[in-house]
């Protein structure tokens, strides 16, 4: 199969084949890996028990699923990714908001996947053939999942859409297998070890698990469901399809792994870890199929991730090949694996990073679906591309390529969802007003779109604002 030569530029209709299936096979597949299946794990080490982190993970993840599905529908519409199609709101270059953004995000569930995924092959080899866990059992094994990794990315959407499409069936498979697995020992109480609720009460230690591993999980893909719908042609597939599309592969693709995480949690005893009980309680004949479900699933999301920082690294440095920008930030997805097995505590560093990225991503996505509506997905989709290619003007240049206005929304509403956001070692100012319970994705996205909306009342049928003069785009940069 070639690699595939597109970045982030418009993709032709006679080569978007893709449909709704494939999408629910991207997402389902693609999220069957240890690391989403670790983010179940986050509500037991809180302190909560089973019916509780069970019902906390679903409200978050059917709340950000009807939030984030939407989004789909941009990508759509323009024939490109997320960020680049954000330039209509935020110009340009504007749009390196959302690039940024995306970068970020992408860039820690890759690391993520790739440290989760490479601890637990680790174990299970040291269990298997007497593997020593030292610093360079680790860094071979990294090294080897980032290898795959950049070869899938850089291969691009159809070698990483038929990795799905495999691992749609062979996880499910070993995922189920793993319940009988840890089923021996399964509780529904609170683990003992977690000393109590983390945040010292029910509800607000419920609400932090709503967020940090439900509602994330669909953040987490505010800049990369573009990446999948871009492919899809609006002429052969309604908006209404590809829609219920989304929503059943997010839905399936994450509560299928995280409420496996939450159940072996349980079962393992994963009060404090979660990769070290999960390998030293497996039964022997499971450690087999663990150490498949360790390296295709981490495989298989991470080379999604890497594909989608590619993409994002692509937009803002147009030069650069996106076969060239994968292979650039994989090197620093690396560093951070290394970083995060040696440096940072599990549960403080996950918890921290997920609020931190949705606090900052929820009113970007917000002002783009604003924009979405505005406009009722009505699109230029070359002047999107001006900044690409070197040039300037068009419809959505605003001022020298910036929306300055949705720019200033966005900046407010990151603000104030980090002023609100309460971490393991940092609470914000404006939790007292909130009764110590984390609201900083619904305050940040209610101040980014309120603001957006009072600063921009009124849009063209581009979703330009009204009063700005289009500009040609034909001048060089």
């Amino acid at each position: 199969m070639p690699i595939e030569q597109r970045g982030v530029d418009t993709i032709p209709d006679e080569e978007r084949t893709s449909g709704p299936r494939d999408l629910v096979s991207i997402l389902l597949g693609s999220n069957l890996c240890l690391g989403v299946i670790i983010f179940g794990w986050l509500p037991p080490s809180f302190g909560l028990d089973w019916w509780s982190s069970v019902s906390s993970i679903v409200a978050g993840t059917v709340v950000g699923t009807a939030l984030t599905a939407p989004l789909a529908l941009v990508s759509l519409r323009t024939g490109t990714n997320l960020s680049t199609s954000s330039g209509a709101q935020f110009g340009v270059r504007g749009r390196l908001v959302g690039s940024v953004v995306g970068l970020l995000l992408a860039l820690g569930y890759t690391a993520l996947t790739v440290w989760i995924g490479g601890d637990v092959m680790v174990g299970v080899l040291g269990r298997l053939f007497g593997l020593e866990a030292n610093g360079l059992a680790y860094a071979v094994v990294y090294a080897l999942l980032a290898a795959a990794t950049v070869a899938g990315a850089v291969y691009g959407y159809r070698v990483l859409l038929a990795m799905s499409r495999a691992l749609a069936i062979g996880m499910t498979a070993l995922l189920v297998v793993g319940v009988i697995a840890y089923a021996p020992h399964f509780t529904t109480a609170a683990l003992p070890e977690t000393g109590g609720y983390l945040l010292g009460s029910f509800w607000p230690t419920w609400l932090l698990a709503a967020v940090a591993a439900g509602l994330s999980g669909p953040i987490a893909f505010i800049t990369l469901l573009g990446d999948y719908t871009r492919y899809i042609s609006p002429e052969r597939h309604s908006s209404r399809t590809v829609l219920h599309g989304t929503w059943l592969g997010l839905i399936a693709g994450l509560l299928v792994p995280q409420l496996f995480g939450t159940f072996t949690a349980y079962g393992a005893r994963a009060a404090l870890d979660y990769a070290g009980p999960l390998v030293s309680t497996s039964p022997g004949w499971y450690l087999v199929p663990l150490l498949l479900a360790a390296s295709a699933g981490s495989v298989g999301n991470a080379g999604l991730m890497l594909y989608s920082m590619g993409l994002d690294l692509d937009a803002i440095l147009p030069r650069a090949s996106r076969a060239r920008a994968t292979c650039a930030v994989a090197v620093v997805a690396m560093l951070c694996v290394f970083v995060g097995h040696y440096a940072w505590n599990a549960q403080s560093a996950m918890t921290s990073f997920v609020l931190l990225l949705t606090a900052i991503g929820t009113p970007w996505a917000v002002i783009t679906l604003i924009g979405f509506v505005r406009c009722r997905g009505v699109y230029d989709p070359d002047a999107l591309q001006v900044f690409n290619r070197r040039s300037r003007g068009g419809v959505y240049w605003y001022k020298a390529g910036w929306n300055l206005r949705a720019t200033a929304a966005w900046a407010l509403g990151a603000f104030v969802g980090l002023l609100a956001v309460s971490l393991p070692s940092y609470e914000g100012p404006l939790l007292s007003l909130t009764g110590g319970v984390d609201c900083s994705f619904v305050l940040s996205g209610l101040v980014g779109g309120i603001v957006h909306l009072a600063l921009s009342p009124k849009q063209t049928s581009h979703g330009v604002e009204s009063g700005q003069e289009p500009a040609r785009a034909e001048s060089r940069l």
